[in-house]
């Protein structure tokens, strides 16, 4: 599998003094006339979403991938992971259209005045995890997270990995269901789930998190800075087998999973003025 992303000296955005350590910029790219702006829709395969989706290419059009200003990703939020796995080269923002169930990373707009809203958006640039996993019989497989690099037991056996943090071992053995690496904007995920940090998504950090960790009974994870090299070695393989997953690309069998942050690669996710992905990540640590 090929990495995906387009570096950011490609990109036209503008940081205001003060703004380096914020990810929420203004995006020149986008017409900031409505009239003018090219959509690409693609919608998910559920009922509403195609609903939605046809909807708004008869209202406002249909380009190609190439020729348009803004993707538009009609469904949810896994939808939404396929898209910008799928057209990251493209150096297009992406603009999340919610016909999902969560909706995280999506936007709850009305059709009408949709390309006004767009226009008007905030951009967010987050940046994925590379994968890099070799199997048991040597095989080596490499994908892109764009909320976590996961180890997962395979079977009723528990998990048993040694954790290895820029070429030092930090914990010799780990028994546990597995254990995740989580990006700001995947924080919020299973990350949280397995009682992981929330991290806000300007923070140049990622979360080691384990999930049920059995022995160390009582280790809760760690904060580690975003340039951080993690290698996930899986113990007694054979009889312990685990997978290496990067969000939903899983691969079997793994002996171990070396995992960072590619920061020199940019994904650009548009918001509603006021709805930005700093704002829902510091939102969603006060929701009980």
């Amino acid at each position: 599998m090929k990495f995906f992303g387009h570096r950011l000296r490609n990109r036209n955005i503008t940081r205001t003094p003060g703004q380096e350590g914020n990810t929420s910029v203004l995006l020149q790219d986008v017409p900031r006339d409505p009239r003018n702006m090219r959509l690409c829709v693609f919608a998910s395969e559920k009922p509403s979403a195609i609903e939605a989706g046809n909807q708004i290419r008869k209202r406002y059009g249909n380009h190609s991938v190439e020729a348009c200003d803004v993707i538009v990703a009609v469904g949810g939020d896994g939808f939404m992971l396929d898209v910008l796995r799928n057209y990251m080269t493209t150096g297009k923002p992406i603009y999340g259209f919610n016909r999902g169930t969560v909706g995280f990373m999506m936007n709850d707009a009305p059709i009408e005045k949709l390309p006004e809203r767009i226009a008007d958006a905030e951009a967010t640039v987050i940046h994925p995890l590379e994968m890099r996993a070799t199997t048991i019989d040597g095989r080596v497989e490499t994908a892109m997270a764009i909320n976590e690099v996961s180890l997962f037991r395979e079977t009723r056996q528990s998990a048993r990995v040694r954790i290895s943090i820029n070429g030092q071992v930090r914990m010799e053995s780990l028994t546990c269901d597995g254990v995740l690496l989580a990006t700001p904007a995947g924080s919020t995920a299973y990350n949280l789930s397995a009682h992981g940090p929330i991290l806000p998504i300007s923070a140049h950090m990622l979360a080691l998190t384990p999930i049920s960790a059995f022995r160390p009974r009582r280790w809760r994870g760690a904060l580690l800075p975003h340039d951080a090299t993690v290698m996930l070695e899986a113990l007694e393989s054979k009889k312990r087998p685990v997978s290496g997953v990067a969000d939903n690309h899983e691969v079997r069998d793994v002996a171990k999973v070396e995992a960072r942050e590619s920061r020199d690669i940019a994904m650009t996710l548009l918001f509603d003025r006021g709805q930005s992905l700093d704002e829902r990540i510091l939102r969603e640590q006060f929701d009980y």
